[in-house]
């Protein structure tokens, strides 16, 4: 074996390591990164049942069809303030708490809620905003032609 070819090795090797080291493999991990709060699978699985109370599935894809939950996440970990972060968190949990498993149960749950709640405010405006981003919504929902829209030189004009 030449200098060159074990130098590669080494190299793929530790390559190998570095990639493997930062996987999170296990089967509490969240599906997307988060880097500001920690949820675990159980959570967010919460969060998309809660999500898909505001937008159940009808003729169109609901919410947790669209992986809203996913974006209620990102949004609560880049966006929020850490006091905002830890409020809807602890929130979470104690929703988790009431063992509200059903969309019914978790439409009650969130009627009940007082008006204005930070949770309940946080959850429904993150929802809506990754609805009407979504793809879904900006393919098949929107019509919409660039400004100046079209031009029709022949538009006859009823004076």
């Amino acid at each position: 074996m030449n200098r060159r070819s074990a130098i590669k090795q080494l190299f793929i090797i530790a390559g190998g390591i570095a990639i493997a080291t930062s996987c999170d493999l296990s089967s509490n991990a969240t599906s997307i990164e988060l880097k500001n709060i920690q949820m675990v699978k159980k959570d967010e699985q919460l969060l998309a049942a809660y999500v898909e109370a505001i937008l159940p599935k009808t003729d169109s894809p609901g919410a947790k069809e669209l992986n809203l939950h996913l974006f209620v996440m990102k949004m609560l970990d880049d966006c929020s303030s850490p006091e905002d972060q830890k409020l809807f968190l602890e929130s979470l949990k104690a929703a988790h708490e009431q063992k509200a498993n059903t969309a019914e149960e978790i439409l009650a749950y969130l009627k009940g809620l007082p008006e204005g709640d930070k949770f309940f405010s946080i959850l429904k405006w993150r929802t809506i905003q990754g609805y009407k981003n979504s793809e879904y919504v900006m393919k098949n929902k929107l019509k919409y032609e660039l400004v100046p829209g079209r031009y029709n030189g022949e538009f006859l004009i009823n004076a």
